[in-house]
């Protein structure tokens, strides 16, 4: 097969969460065990860290390859879904594994993938863990997919656990109550290996505690332990005071990303070294090598889709924030924006709770709803009466680009035009 043949394969027979929705998900480990047993276990061959948590996880789990990369380690990273590129999961030091490798890995699997019948996401991972040993990786980022006690990168014994927060995402799947989605991320966590959770949350917090005790795991949380002040923040970079311990380690430090969520994504990250580190120290990291790696984040892990800036005048920003906690979060930074008027492209996929989303939306704005282009997609009509309904003013459009292009003819210069409210939108324009 060739590699456009390959992913028709993955894409046709392996139905993917992200595209379909809970038809796509399997319940339990059996398939990826079975399928990582048939390839020789490749991911008990190098350590890793695992990173779970509903907002967040993927920029923490960046912000960690970014830093040992700068440190001169060899990083794999594997994170989830793909903007453009399905590669885009599976990267080692920033580059994206071969089209080769991605139709060799699958034909070898071939005869597997008929007697068990994985997922896409089976798929993915072992393929993932499998890339990561042929490179001889010197540690590897292994962000988890959905939830964390079933999910399918749940088969490894990671050096450290990292748990960013907990909100309302996944309900269907995960559990309606935060402590029930709490239970779900929390079984990520194995006896003995330490845990790092970002934030303290009240609700969360007992769930988490019970479980590292059952597991005779650490834990410790960032929110308690490292402070990190905004010194300066312009829309594209932010630079931060960073304190652990009531210590000053960083009078400024600089991420190429000014998003509502990166103080708490930076606090959990530098939290995550330091526990490491105390444990493991062939894993210390220098003050020089993190400042080097978190100001090259982009550069060092093709970083991208979290509060990127598509253009200037307009300013046109895009985030993947999919979720109320999310969404709510990147709305409060929006408003801070007093330059001009602020134009959204919005879109979302069926199973949101789209009153609950739009509530945090500002009703002054100009509206250009749209549909993503994925089977999940909700359509822009739909999307524009329910809207509509909550006093909203808006036109729909038959596609992603067409709603931006729109956007940007008809805002002025000084005007900012957001695109959000899926991650599939985000995937048709950057």
């Amino acid at each position: 097969m060739t590699y456009d043949e390959t992913l028709d394969f993955l894409y046709s027979q392996l139905p993917m969460y992200q595209r379909v929705g809970n038809q796509a998900f399997k319940k339990g480990l059996g398939n990826i065990k079975a399928l990582l047993k048939a390839i020789g276990n490749p991911e008990r061959k190098y350590p890793s860290i695992h990173v779970a948590g509903t907002n967040g996880k993927g920029s923490v789990s960046h912000m960690l390859a970014a830093c040992y990369q700068a440190r001169g380690l060899k990083v794999g990273l594997y994170t989830s879904p793909h903007y453009k590129d399905f590669r885009e999961r599976i990267k080692v030091n920033g580059a994206m594994v071969g089209k080769r490798d991605v139709v060799r890995f699958v034909q070898k699997i071939g005869r597997i993938i008929e007697s068990v019948s994985p997922s896409f996401f089976e798929i993915t991972v072992a393929m993932a863990f499998d890339a990561f040993r042929n490179a001889g990786v010197d540690i590897a980022i292994i962000e988890t997919g959905l939830g964390g006690r079933l999910d399918s990168t749940n088969v490894i014994v990671p050096l450290l656990s990292v748990i960013t927060n907990i909100s309302f995402d996944h309900m269907e799947m995960l559990g309606d109550t935060i402590p029930k989605i709490a239970q779900e991320k929390a079984g990520i966590i194995k006896k003995g290996v330490p845990l790092v959770v970002g934030e303290w949350q009240k609700e969360s917090a007992p769930v988490f505690r019970k479980k590292a005790a059952q597991k005779k795991a650490s834990i410790s949380y960032a929110s308690r332990n490292v402070k990190c002040t905004v010194v300066s923040s312009t829309w594209s970079s932010s630079t931060y005071a960073v304190s652990v311990k009531g210590e000053q380690i960083f009078k400024k430090i600089v991420l190429p990303n000014s998003g509502p969520f990166q103080a708490k994504n930076l606090a959990t990250a530098i939290w995550a070294f330091h526990v490491l580190e105390e444990k493991y120290p062939q894993f210390d990291i220098s003050k020089r090598q993190l400042q080097s790696g978190l100001k090259n984040l982009v550069q060092l892990t093709a970083y991208q889709g979290r509060w990127q800036v598509l253009g200037k005048h307009p300013l046109v920003l895009t985030d993947s924030a999919h979720n109320e906690a999310g969404l709510s979060e990147v709305i409060r930074r929006l408003s801070d924006y007093d330059k001009g008027d602020l134009h959204i492209v919005l879109g979302m996929v069926r199973e949101k709770d789209i009153n609950n989303v739009l509530r945090h939306f500002p009703r002054q704005a100009h509206y250009y709803f749209c549909r993503p282009d994925v089977p999940r997609g909700l359509d822009a009509e739909h999307l524009k009466r329910k809207a509509e309904v909550l006093g909203f003013e808006g036109i729909s459009y038959t596609s992603v680009r067409r709603a931006l292009s729109s956007a940007k003819r008809k805002a002025a210069s000084s005007d900012l035009v957001f695109v959000g409210g899926s991650s599939f939108v985000v995937a048709e324009v950057v």
